[in-house]
């Protein structure tokens, strides 16, 4: 028996989200007003799109309190969802080149990256699959057809090229497999197999090449390679400990490449210094916690390890991130989740914690005896 109480969502998650996707507002304005008005002669463009995904997103989660049953949990959602995520990852391969990438559907104006779906898909298909063969995972044919969906699905976002997307999500998959009770043995021959394909699209592409190098040695090509991380630390070191101050950045002035995507991070840092990208840093670890709280007080074993995946999801994507704006990984184009321009990150991160947030109005229950 479960309990659901409208309403019962976990506040302190609720609240973070909210903090960080209004500040997230902000820093998107700040941090693309510039470009938006050189690019388009309309500096609130990027913002405007961004407060759009932000109400569809804010719409979902508003729904999620007063839907009774867990409809994520349901097989045919579940599969339907894999299907349809699989189906516009090969879309992508057939849509026009956007800066030598395939990652966006174009509908009418309109874009979506099918691949941050794919994050939430997966997490739920392999909850599915742990629920299902539980008394069998010890059993190597019992994993062949979920490792299958998951090298499928890094494949196809791996081709588009998106290197850091498909890394990431083989780390969230990993996790849950070891969460789920997966024999330590096979994990040394996903992690053969994995690595082999990583390796081979590594090489593959020169430019990922030049990344690594650059990230080992940035002051070798200070003009080229490297001058995108240098940009960035000197952006974060910039700041000081309270920064110059919002919409007062420099390197938001076309020094920076992607400060309103991929580098927000550093622009945090520049204009609010130590004490901002700590707080941020802060408001991702109490993500982090609730969504282990929520886990942990789930009411079936199903939902705990979507809780636990999705968590990870995010809080894994924020710490690369921020990794990489410090200097502490190669480039991957991945966004800061609820703060990096792009409304495909954007609604689909709200769609993930809409979820937590339900999760955490499911209570067990005990039948009255009579």
């Amino acid at each position: 028996m479960e309990i659901f109480r409208p309403l019962g969502f976990d506040k302190p998650l609720f609240l973070a989200t909210l903090v960080l996707l209004s500040f997230g507002l902000v820093m998107v304005f700040s941090s693309s007003a510039i470009l938006a008005s050189d690019k388009y002669q309309q500096p609130f463009h990027f913002f405007i799109n961004q407060l759009i995904g932000a109400g569809f997103g804010l719409a979902f989660i508003l729904a999620m309190f007063f839907i009774n049953k867990p409809f994520y949990e349901n097989p045919y959602f579940i599969y339907g969802l894999l299907v349809l995520t699989f189906i516009l990852l090969a879309l992508c391969l057939l849509m026009p080149a956007m800066g030598a990438t395939q990652r966006w559907i174009h509908f009418y104006g309109l874009r979506f990256q099918p691949s941050e779906l794919a994050k939430i898909s997966l997490v739920l298909f392999i909850a599915l699959q742990l629920e299902k063969k539980k008394d069998e995972l010890d059993k190597a044919s019992s994993l062949l057809f979920p490792l299958a969906v998951v090298f499928l699905g890094i494949l196809l976002i791996i081709i588009e090229p998106d290197y850091g997307t498909a890394i990431l999500i083989f780390l969230i998959c990993t996790i849950l497999f070891f969460i789920g009770g997966v024999k330590m043995a096979y994990f040394l021959v996903l992690g053969v197999l994995s690595s082999g394909l990583f390796a081979l699209y590594l090489f593959k592409a020169t430019y990922r090449m030049e990344r690594v190098m650059a990230f080992l040695s940035p002051n070798s090509d200070p003009l080229g390679t490297g001058f995108q991380a240098i940009q960035s630390k000197l952006a974060v070191g910039c700041g000081g400990l309270f920064g110059v101050s919002i919409g007062e950045s420099t390197q938001k002035l076309f020094f920076l490449p992607c400060a309103h995507t991929d580098y927000i991070y550093a622009i945090i840092g520049e204009e609010l210094g130590l004490m901002g990208t700590i707080a941020t840093l802060l408001l991702f670890v109490i993500i982090l916690w609730r969504g282990l709280v929520i886990s942990r007080r789930a009411p079936t074993a199903f939902s705990r390890i979507i809780a636990t995946g999705l968590t990870m999801a995010i809080f894994a994507q924020a710490m690369l991130n921020i990794s990489i704006v410090l200097g502490l990984g190669p480039p991957t184009g991945l966004p800061l989740p609820l703060l990096s321009f792009g409304r495909s990150s954007l609604v689909c991160t709200l769609f993930t914690i809409g979820i937590l947030l339900h999760i955490s109005q499911r209570k067990e229950g005990s039948r009255r005896k009579r």
